[in-house]
This record gives structure tokens, C-alpha cells and sequence, in this order.
């Protein structure tokens, strides 16, 4: 069974502006891409290692005892690396949260028993190049989030014989007509 690699840590923030220039700061890092939703941090050759959520609705200050990590991701080689996990995860009773075609990945967020969410993905793009250029394009621009799909469907996709970069692709997941993750995301 493939192992996967760190990606990246998200942290939910009211205090966005503070946080980016912080970590930018501290790791030496610069924006890859910001909206008012989402920024992306980086300091090496991944697209993004640190992010920050700062959804419209106000959470409030955060304090010393109060956590603000969203979730932790890791990275599978391939779409059928990642499926392998998910197979053998729900073969345990462990199913994921949500499912988002993001556009620079395809991801399935787990909860963990403390309900933090870990994102398990594979890289859409070879290039972190290519997946910044993604990110300032008109479609991530219109749903920096992506749409949700089902991963069963993608598994009997994959097994039926469609192709990486089909299953990768936004247009595949929009297909399901499944609602907003954005809720799911934000604990609703």
C-alpha cells in the first residue's frame, strides 16, 4: 500500500491579515493565491504548505486554549494510490466527511475522533507552477472550494476504465449535482 507525504496544515482564522503576514514572516514564505476565503502560503516547491480559512462568518478571537487548526493533508502519488486508501478505509467503517474536486487536488476529508478533519489527495498538476497558474484562473477564481462528489462514483469511474486526468478535472465531479461542501467544511 502507497504511503503518503505531508502537504500542508490549514488554519480557521479570524485574524487573517495577522496570520498571513506572520507565517510569511516566520517561514519565509509568500502568498501563492488569497480570496476572501482562502490563502496560500508556500516557502519551497509545493503550491501550498500553509493555509489559511477565513470564511465571512466571524468565529471570534482565538484563545490560548482554543484550537484553530482546520486540518492536516497528505499526498498519495496516485489516483489510484488514494482510492486504495479510501477502499480500504470504508472496508473499516471509516468513510470521509466530504469529498471536493478543488481543481489543484482531489480530496477526501476524514474526521478523526476529535472531529479534526485530515485531507487525503492527489495532486492534480506535476508542477506547482501549474497548479498556481490554476489558482489564478477564471475557474478557481468563480469556487476557490470545488465542487463535492461521490467517492464511489470515482472509484467505479477509475475501475470502469476513465482516465486520471478526466477524474481530475472539475466538469467530472460537477456531474453529481451534490450540494456545497463549504458547510461540511465549516463544521455544518
Amino acid at each position: 500500500m502507497s504511503t503518503p507525504k505531508f502537504a500542508h496544515n490549514v488554519f480557521q482564522t479570524s485574524n487573517h491579515e495577522a496570520m498571513r503576514d506572520w507565517y510569511c514572516t516566520v517561514l519565509d514564505a509568500h502568498v501563492v493565491y488569497e480570496d476572501t476565503t482562502l490563502t496560500f502560503l508556500t516557502f519551497d516547491d509545493e503550491h501550498h504548505r500553509v493555509a489559511l480559512l477565513h470564511p465571512p462568518v466571524e468565529f471570534g478571537t482565538k484563545t490560548a486554549t482554543t484550537a484553530s487548526l482546520h486540518h492536516s493533508a497528505y499526498t498519495f502519488d496516485t489516483l489510484d494510490a488514494l482510492l486504495e486508501r479510501y477502499a480500504m478505509l470504508r472496508d473499516q467503517g471509516i468513510t470521509p466527511a466530504v469529498c471536493i474536486a478543488h481543481g489543484v487536488t482531489t480530496s477526501m476529508y476524514y474526521q478523526d475522533p476529535d472531529r479534526n478533519f485530515v485531507e487525503l489527495q492527489i495532486d492534480r498538476f506535476a508542477e506547482p507552477d501549474q497548479a498556481t497558474e490554476y489558482m489564478h484562473g477564471a475557474e478557481y477564481a468563480a469556487d476557490s472550494v470545488g465542487p463535492a462528489f461521490d467517492p464511489e462514483e470515482l472509484l467505479a469511474a477509475r475501475r470502469a476504465g476513465a482516465g486520471v486526468e478526466e477524474l481530475s478535472d472539475r466538469a467530472w465531479a460537477l456531474k453529481s449535482g451534490l450540494p456545497s461542501p463549504l458547510g461540511v467544511l465549516m463544521g455544518g
